[in-house]
């Protein structure tokens, strides 16, 4: 049985005896485990094991928001209709084309004892708590089975995956022509993902010890902050994307780790062609055909009565993947990296490594197929890191684009050693960073040098914030935690310094008197963002109106949107979307000077993953803006329907600074708090500390955690 003892430290404490459910009576072994939450709500997870302090962790993140640990796992167990109903059966499909329940069961057979161990406490902490919390009622996963911890490896929902276009794989398997959504051909705005870090070499900080700044950009209340430790050395403190049993971004007492999202290409198509072969359809490679693999997939969806239904797919591959849809007469398959015990054992071995060298011991799995990396530690060591597992390819071929299946001269090579990836190891400049750029300019002059590389180990380039981030790092010797904060809330917005010459130029070639105020203000403007900035407003609006006007154009030509705007757009396009700008903040507000706090807004209402944003509800003003104008702290999301308003969901989330001394000094925030429960003190206690950018200091050791400490809860099963 498993019981619980709570000591009454607040309003989390809870004062029951409660029976567990096991993840199956083979598997259960015994845990005990100790979930302390400070006075901010966040926990603070020990156990014996480290599979106990799994355990907890999870048990932990279910109390703050089941609800998230639930969605992440039906979508990626392709399981989202079962809640949803039948507009969730493609996305299913796509999952479920690489995430098959039968082979990941085969998987967690043959994982090591180590690993088995953490998924069997996983699931068993999960089921745990849905035992002793008859009230929380799944939508779907009411037992959840060890093995399916193996469906969410990476931090980011979907991973690779979510790449392919889901209209035009609804009209492969659906057999009809549907066109491509305006975001799929990227004709709608479309805030750019991705994260900051910053790696500081002791040369560069005042204390002389390495600093660490994690940044992600992620949809608000993505991720859980949290701290789990063991007897058998584990010590991780940072941010858990709901449901996943590793520390994803974050530290440990030696070393830390922040991922940003990498413009590497690690994904391929292939253009297949199909042939009529005595066994069915075959496809053609070399000199030879091959049978084209068939495989059933059945699906099932939630009807509105309550009750499932199912549909039946009869789903086709070529050795270099799934097929995703059919282009000019050929099937375009798809290759990426599947590889889930693998990359769950790199993902949790990682936040245990305690300095540069273990953690690329452990990097050696290469099972990291989108994430760059910034890391420090307590020996002085900083370091940029590229993706792992990166194929190695032809580069004869343009990888941008499917190529031809038949030739054998496309299939990929094996993997590139680490040694031949471009990385920064204690550069001599004394920092190293990424916002999701090509890593050519990582590290200053001490960066890789692109052309030493293949093209294809960045497909995007530079990006606004780049030069954001090198000003600030360059513009202090020596980092505090405090100035380093600073320098991640930098307010520049550096895109305008680009754009609006271009606009102000075409303006003096054809002026106009309605728009005349509006040209003095923007040139009047600093290019930085401030609550009343009435040019930032109207910038911004412009900018979001001429992004739009060329997103296909940028992306059918393999360039970003920020060159595009800047080299291609016609002087009509500019002035146009000034025109437009001015127009829709007279409509909505009575004029076009519209100060940015009053029309960036901060509103969490609801515990809801969507939230139902409302103007006539209580909302605070929010500075950060989007990071494709180069903004560090972000916050954005898209124009929400009948909203006059623009209403974030996105940018910082977790946001932490970490020096790594003899004792190791951290500052964090989470954008609203630690519980998606809006009847708890947790919801939103941290939000005016993130719109101000004051991160809090963070508990990391026992006798600082003991000073401030709101509940305790002891989970115990036998």
């Amino acid at each position: 049985m498993a019981g619980i003892v709570a000591k009454g430290m607040g309003l989390l404490a809870l004062g029951m005896i409660a029976t567990g459910a096991q993840a199956s009576p083979a598997k259960a072994r015994p845990h005990k485990v100790t979930i302390t939450r400070d006075t901010w709500g966040i926990a603070h997870i020990h156990g014996a094991t480290d599979a106990d302090a799994v355990y907890g962790m999870v048990y932990a993140q279910a109390q703050d928001d089941f609800n998230r640990i639930e969605v992440n796992y039906l979508t990626n167990l392709g399981r989202l209709a079962e809640a949803e109903g039948e507009k969730a059966i493609w996305q299913d499909l796509r999952q479920r084309l690489f995430i098959d329940p039968a082979q990941l069961k085969k998987d967690y057979a043959a994982s090591p004892r180590w690993l088995r161990d953490i998924m069997d406490a996983w699931a068993a902490g999960l089921n745990a708590y849905l035992a002793d919390h008859p009230q929380v009622k799944p939508r779907v996963l009411t037992h959840f089975e060890p093995w399916m911890a193996l469906s969410f490896t990476e931090g980011s929902i979907g991973g690779d995956i979510e790449g392919i276009a889901l209209s035009q794989l609804e009209a492969f398997y659906s057999k009809r022509k549907l066109a491509m959504t305006l975001e799929e051909r990227g004709s709608v705005f479309r805030e750019p993902q991705g994260s900051n870090g910053f790696a500081i070499a002791p040369s560069h900080s005042q204390s002389g010890h390495a600093l660490l700044y994690i940044n992600p950009h992620t949809s608000f209340y993505f991720r859980s902050e949290l701290q789990m430790t063991s007897d058998q050395g584990l010590n991780a403190y940072g941010a858990v994307t709901w449901g996943q049993p590793f520390i994803y971004q974050g530290f440990n007492q030696h070393a830390g780790w922040m991922h940003t999202s990498s413009g590497i290409d690690n994904v391929d198509e292939y253009a297949e062609s199909i042939v009529d072969g005595p066994q069915g359809k075959a496809y053609v490679y070399g000199k030879e055909t091959r049978p084209v693999t068939v495989k059933p997939i059945t699906l099932s969806y939630r009807l509105p009565d309550g009750s499932l239904g199912q549909r039946k797919f009869e789903t086709y591959a070529t050795h270099h993947g799934p097929v995703i849809r059919e282009e000019d007469g050929k099937w375009i398959t798809i290759a990426l990296m599947n590889k889930p015990v693998a990359a769950l054992e790199q993902s949790f071995l990682r936040t245990k490594t305690h300095d540069l060298a273990s953690f690329l011991k452990v990097a050696q799995r290469k099972a990291n197929s989108s994430n760059n990396t910034l890391f420090a530690d307590d020996k002085g060591h900083i370091a940029y890191l590229h993706p792992q597992f990166v194929p190695i390819r032809d580069q004869r071929f343009d990888w941008r684009a499917p190529v031809d299946g038949c030739d054998p001269r496309a299939d990929w090579q094996g993997l590139h050693p680490l040694s031949s990836l471009p990385q920064v190891i204690d550069p001599k400049n004394g920092w190293a960073y990424n916002t999701n750029n090509a890593p050519w300019s990582a590290a200053g002059k001490d960066s890789p040098v692109k052309f030493a590389f293949p093209s294809y180990m960045d497909e995007v380039g530079p990006n606004p914030r780049g030069p954001h981030a090198e000003r600030v790092l360059k513009a202090t010797p020596r980092f505090t935690l405090d100035s380093l904060i600073a320098a991640g809330h930098d307010t520049w917005l550096p895109a305008f310094d680009r754009l609006l010459p271009r606009l102000f130029a075409a303006d003096a070639a054809a002026p106009s008197p309605a728009r005349a105020e509006a040209i003095a203000l923007l040139k009047g403007w600093d290019h930085r963002t401030a609550l009343t900035s009435t040019a930032e407003t109207l910038a911004i609006v412009w900018g979001e109106n001429l992004w739009s006007k060329g997103a296909e154009s940028a992306k059918k030509q393999h360039m970003t949107v920020w060159d595009w705007m800047d080299e291609q757009a016609t002087d009509e396009q500019r002035l146009a979307a000034l025109d437009e700008a001015m127009a829709r903040l007279t409509k909505e507000f009575g004029t076009w000077r519209v100060a940015w706090g009053d029309l960036n807004r901060y509103q969490r209402i609801s515990g809801a993953i969507t939230q139902p944003f409302d103007d006539a509800k209580p909302s605070l003003p929010l500075a950060f803006t989007s990071s494709q104008w180069g903004a560090l702290a972000v916050a954005s999301g898209p124009r929400v329907a009948g909203m006059k308003r623009y209403y974030s969901h996105r940018g910082n989330s977790f946001v932490a600074a970490v020096e790594f001394g003899p004792r190791v000094k951290a500052r964090a925030i989470s954008t609203g708090g630690a519980s998606g429960d809006p009847a708890s003190p947790h919801f939103t206690d941290q939000a005016t500390r993130f719109l101000s950018g004051q991160l809090r200091e963070v508990w990391f050791y026992p006798q600082d955690v003991k000073a401030h400490v709101e509940s305790r809860l002891t989970l115990i099963r036998r």
